[in-house]
């Protein structure tokens, strides 16, 4: 169930808002949000749902055993050990079993021995047909549970916060479990540490005026979502499908450029709208994205790009690690290595390590020598130096196989190649088309919102209020917005889903 759907939109939140605004006091509220959580999240996959109340079930003890440990002054390793253990199987197994059997197959060939498909491997275990056929697709590949990245990574550091006494332990297990599951950001994030909501799952206020304040931020995240993200993956989607050796240098660039928009206005579409849905509901997620396509380096493109992300690896993988307090070499090592995971993070494929691999090397070169001749360089060069770099790390995280993504640099790069009589540049973008990527454009920059900060500032009365024609105003533009954007729905018109990978 995608936020960007009418039936979400139309009868799943109504729904739930309803229930939150006619019950009375937070355990109930509570109660209710985790059935509607756990429905929303069951809505596509009901057998698999049964995963996350392992996951919440498992992680809730492994808090109890690690309270008790501090509290007695014994050794915390063996229940922080036995989390990560649980929670690292239950992730590779779900999603990355396919991708170590493949290479494994590959290995065996190379070997000479007969490859293992997961067929047999579930013939070896002993797997019955009918758990066969709720852990498999039709293809035989193992099903992925949407959201299981975030979901694991919260549960996590539930765990490791109370093992390090930066939280508190949740004996009811009903509240972690709603922590856990809670539906505005279980499926694309932002991943929430547990202290950053605690009070907020004990006590929370839900009134008209947090309900009004997320709807403002929902719409703006749904626009960002349909209008613009959705119309720019028709681009990319069909740039990307043309064979690359028939790829002109001026098609590749419009694909990926259509793609570097679409992906952050999805994603940071999907962050605003959980953000929204948090007000709504009484809870305050922090920012995930900073307009990450004004920096002027990659070391600020990831304190402004899926923070919530980039903070989860730095406290809990390279502050553990050592960080930059070993030695550079050391700090190199961890750099890489934080950004290798980050990349299979994101997906099981040679692509997406590439992908961290590339983003880590950066830093390191930013932190080594580059660095501080960025510091030197014109604004508007280090700009462009990060637009290129992160595009061409674009191309690895959206090609679906590592020869295709080297395939696409070279159509890029190389003058003269492909063939322009078979895919003409105008074909794949009519004036829809560009004028969401103008609008994206425009709307990465910050330029719009100082201008309207500023607007709003002058315009404020003596008591710092805005004038009720201004307020009405910015009202009629939204609804605009949730007009336009559900006839888009309505009319069943491109609505791709980038996080069932995650």
């Amino acid at each position: 169930m995608l936020f960007s759907s009418t039936l979400f939109l139309f009868r799943f939140l109504p729904i739930v808002l309803a229930g939150c605004f006619l019950l009375r006091g937070t355990g109930a509220r509570n109660t209710w949000l985790l059935l509607a959580s756990l429905v929303f999240y069951g809505w596509g996959e009901p057998v698999l749902g049964a995963l996350m109340l392992v996951s919440i079930a498992s992680n809730w003890l492994f808090g109890l055993w690690a309270a008790r440990a501090r509290s007695r002054g014994a050794s915390v390793a063996w229940p922080v050990a036995s989390a990560v253990a649980v929670n690292l199987s239950l992730l590779v197994a779900f999603k990355y079993s396919d991708w170590l059997l493949g290479i494994a197959s590959d290995v065996a060939v190379g070997c000479g021995w007969a490859p293992q498909p997961f067929a047999q491997v579930a013939d070896t275990l002993g797997l019955s047909p009918e758990l066969r056929a709720v852990l498999c697709t039709e293809t035989g590949s193992i099903r992925l549970p949407i959201g299981i990245s975030f979901f694991t990574f919260q549960a996590l550091s539930y765990v490791l916060d109370v093992a390090r006494g930066e939280a508190r332990l949740q004996r009811n297990p009903l509240s972690l479990g709603l922590y856990v599951a809670l539906f505005p950001q279980l499926v694309a994030g932002p991943i929430v540490r547990y202290q950053d909501v605690a009070d907020q799952i004990d006590a929370r206020s839900v009134d008209l005026t947090r309900l009004a304040s997320g709807i403002r931020r929902f719409v703006i995240g749904l626009g960002k979502k349909v209008l613009i993200a959705n119309v720019a993956a028709e681009i990319a989607d069909r740039v990307f499908a043309v064979p690359t050796s028939q790829l002109t240098p001026s098609l590749a660039w419009l694909g990926i450029v259509a793609y570097t928009l679409q992906i952050y206005f999805d994603f940071s579409g999907y962050s605003d709208m959980a953000i929204g849905l948090g007000h709504m509901f009484g809870f305050h997620f922090l920012e995930n994205f900073r307009y990450p396509y004004v920096a002027r380096s990659i070391t600020e493109f990831w304190r402004r790009w899926h923070i919530s992300l980039s903070t989860w690896f730095r406290d809990y993988l390279y502050i553990p690690l050592g960080g930059n307090r070993r030695g550079k070499a050391r700090t190199y090592f961890n750099l890489v290595t934080v950004f290798a995971l980050c990349g299979l993070w994101h997906g099981a494929s040679w692509s997406f390590l590439v992908w961290g691999l590339y983003h880590g090397l950066f830093l390191v070169l930013e932190r080594a020598a580059v660095g501080e001749r960025l510091e030197r360089t014109p604004r508007a060069l280090r700009h462009a130096y990060v637009l290129l770099a992160v595009m061409i790390g674009w191309v690895f995280f959206r090609a679906e196989t590592l020869d295709g993504a080297l395939g696409y640099l070279a159509a890029m790069f190389t003058p003269g190649h492909g063939d322009a009589r078979l895919h003409t540049f105008g074909s794949f973008a009519a004036r829809l088309q560009w004028t969401a990527l103008i609008a994206g454009a425009i709307g990465a920059m910050p330029w719009v919102r100082a201008i309207a900060q500023r607007l709003l500032a002058q315009a404020r009365e003596p008591d710092g209020a805005l004038p009720t024609r201004w307020r009405v105003a910015a009202d009629v533009a939204l609804a605009g917005v949730l007009l336009v954007a559900t006839c888009e729905l309505a009319a069943g018109s491109y609505n791709p889903f980038i996080y069932f990978r995650f």
